[in-house]
């Protein structure tokens, strides 16, 4: 049975995050403080929220399926895709709950906007859903959805399954858009990429404070967007599409920037809508 809005309290944010270079914020890194502001950004974010959220669902950069497709499983394992790092960054742990319950939700939502989707209740969660949220909720104690991107990339059917998803967040679930807004291992420690990625910052910034419409035309022509191909190569845009899901949920919600910095040369941002 689906819960009113009366039963759960506010309605929630949807959040587009930064989730860093994979186990980033639990290693030694040189500069030691590279990554200590976007950690403590996340850190901070479970206090900014007008109510603790009963579920979350969590689309992350890192997976890619020929359809969207939605963790179903009651206690999904972790998933180390991350490479070369210290040994014990693949002993991390969080053991959050998965909501088969939520996940139905979705695949409903999604059916009704006639978005095709398929549930998996073997996917496991990924660093781009771990990391954070031992950052944002360490406590692990809020089940977990996660639903992956489609593999086309295409940012007008991210937007529409976003659109379509909205109404999760009077039910008290919390969306989050795990990625990157600069997303290019060429340009990182690349002071050449450092004004471009300033000035595509500055687009996302001026996109996602439009108004729907608006926001929905400039994000389905985004690579169009000044220095936006050096951000985000063609192809490769996967750490970028999360903001159209969380666009598209955000309704007459607004967006602003709610973390910004400079970061291996590059400029990375965070954005909330409502």
């Amino acid at each position: 049975m689906t819960r009113h809005a009366s039963q759960i309290g506010s309605v929630q944010p949807v959040l587009f995050i930064p989730h860093g270079a994979g186990p980033c914020f639990f290693m030694d890194w040189s500069p030691k403080d590279t990554w200590r502001g976007m950690a403590d950004f996340l850190t901070d974010i479970q206090a900014n929220l007008p109510a603790k959220p009963r579920a979350i669902l969590m689309v992350s950069a890192h997976w890619l399926a020929t359809q969207f497709s939605i963790t179903s499983g009651k206690q999904p394992d972790l998933i180390y895709d991350y490479y070369g790092f210290p040994d014990h960054t693949y002993e991390l742990t969080y053991p959050a709950p998965g909501d088969p319950t939520l996940a139905q939700r979705v695949a409903q939502l999604l059916n009704t906007a006639g978005i095709s989707n398929c549930q998996d209740d073997s996917r496991g969660f990924d660093h781009g859903m771990f990391i954070p949220l031992k950052l944002i909720f360490p406590q692990a104690d809020i089940p977990v959805v996660q639903l992956s991107l489609c593999n086309d990339l295409d940012p007008q059917a991210h937007l529409a399954v976003g659109k379509a998803l909205a109404s999760l967040r009077a039910e008290g679930v919390l969306i989050i858009g795990s990625g990157m807004s600069f997303h290019n291992m060429r340009g990182y420690g690349d002071r050449n990429f450092t004004e471009r990625s300033e000035v595509f910052d500055q687009w996302l910034t001026e996109t996602v404070a439009t108004q729907e419409q608006q926001r929905w035309i400039n994000l389905s022509d985004w690579s169009h967007a000044p220095y936006a191909t050096d951000c985000h190569p063609l192809g490769r845009e996967e750490h970028l599409i999360p903001l159209m899901v969380v666009a598209g949920a955000a309704g007459d919600d607004v967006g602003h920037k709610v973390y910004s910095e400079q970061v291996l040369e590059t400029r990375l941002s965070a954005f909330r809508f409502g």
